[in-house]
C-alpha cells in the first residue's frame, strides 16, 4: 500500500469511531476535554492495536480469527446497543449509559475496533513482514481514529441539545451500535460467500 492508501484506510477505519463519538457527545451535551481526549485516545489506541494483533497472530491463528471475529464484533456491539436501547425506555431500572465511564469507553473501543483484526491479517498477506514495516500503517490508523473521535465528540456536543429535545440520545446510540454491528456481520458474510446479492 502506498502512503495515500494508508491514509484512506485510516479514515475508513475511523468512521465507526467518529459515529460512536458523535453519540457520546450527544449524551454528554457539553465538552469535557479530559473525557473527549480519553475517548479519542482509547479509540485510536485500539484501532491501531487490533491490526497489530491480527498481523501477529496470522501465522498461527489466521483461519480461526477470520472464522469468528465478525461474530464477536457483532455480539459486543449488539449487546451494548441493546443495553442502551433498553435503558432509553427504562431509565429508572437501568443505570444510564455514561460515556465518561472508563469501563464503557473500553467496551466501545474494543467493540468498534475488532473488525480491524482483519486489516492486520491483510497486512501480513501483503508484504508487511516485520514490526518496523507496520510503524507507519499503525500510526496513521491510530491518528485518524483519534482525530475523527475528537471531531465526532465535538459535533455531538454542538448538536446535542437540539437533538435531545426531540430524541433520546441513548436510543440513537443503541441503534447506531446495532447498525454498525449488523454492517460488520453482513460485510464479512458477503466476503465469505454466505450471502449472495
Amino acid at each position: 500500500m502506498d502512503f495515500l492508501d494508508l491514509w484512506l484506510l485510516g479514515v475508513a477505519l475511523a468512521m465507526d469511531c467518529f459515529t460512536v463519538s458523535i453519540v457520546c457527545g450527544l449524551i454528554l451535551k457539553r465538552t469535557v476535554w479530559g473525557t473527549t481526549l480519553k475517548i479519542a485516545f482509547l479509540f485510536g489506541f485500539f484501532q491501531a492495536l487490533m491490526p497489530l494483533i491480527g498481523w501477529f497472530c496470522t501465522s498461527h491463528f489466521k483461519d480461526h480469527i477470520q472464522a469468528f471475529d465478525h461474530w464477536v464484533a457483532f455480539g459486543l456491539l449488539a449487546f451494548l446497543g441493546g443495553k442502551m436501547i433498553w435503558g432509553s425506555f427504562h431509565e429508572e431500572e437501568v443505570e444510564p449509559f455514561n460515556p465518561a465511564n472508563t469501563k464503557k469507553q473500553l467496551e466501545l473501543s474494543v467493540a468498534t475496533s475488532i473488525d480491524a483484526l482483519a486489516i492486520g491479517i491483510s497486512f501480513a498477506c501483503t508484504g508487511y513482514d516485520n514490526l518496523q514495516s507496520l510503524t507507519w500503517p499503525l500510526l496513521i490508523i491510530g491518528i485518524c481514529s483519534f482525530a475523527f473521535s475528537i471531531a465526532g465528540n465535538l459535533l455531538g456536543v454542538k448538536f446535542g441539545e437540539a437533538v435531545c429535545k426531540r430524541l433520546k440520545p441513548e436510543l440513537i446510540g443503541g441503534l447506531v451500535l446495532l447498525f454498525i454491528g449488523v454492517k460488520v456481520l453482513i460485510s464479512h458474510l458477503l466476503e465469505e460467500g454466505y450471502i449472495n446479492l
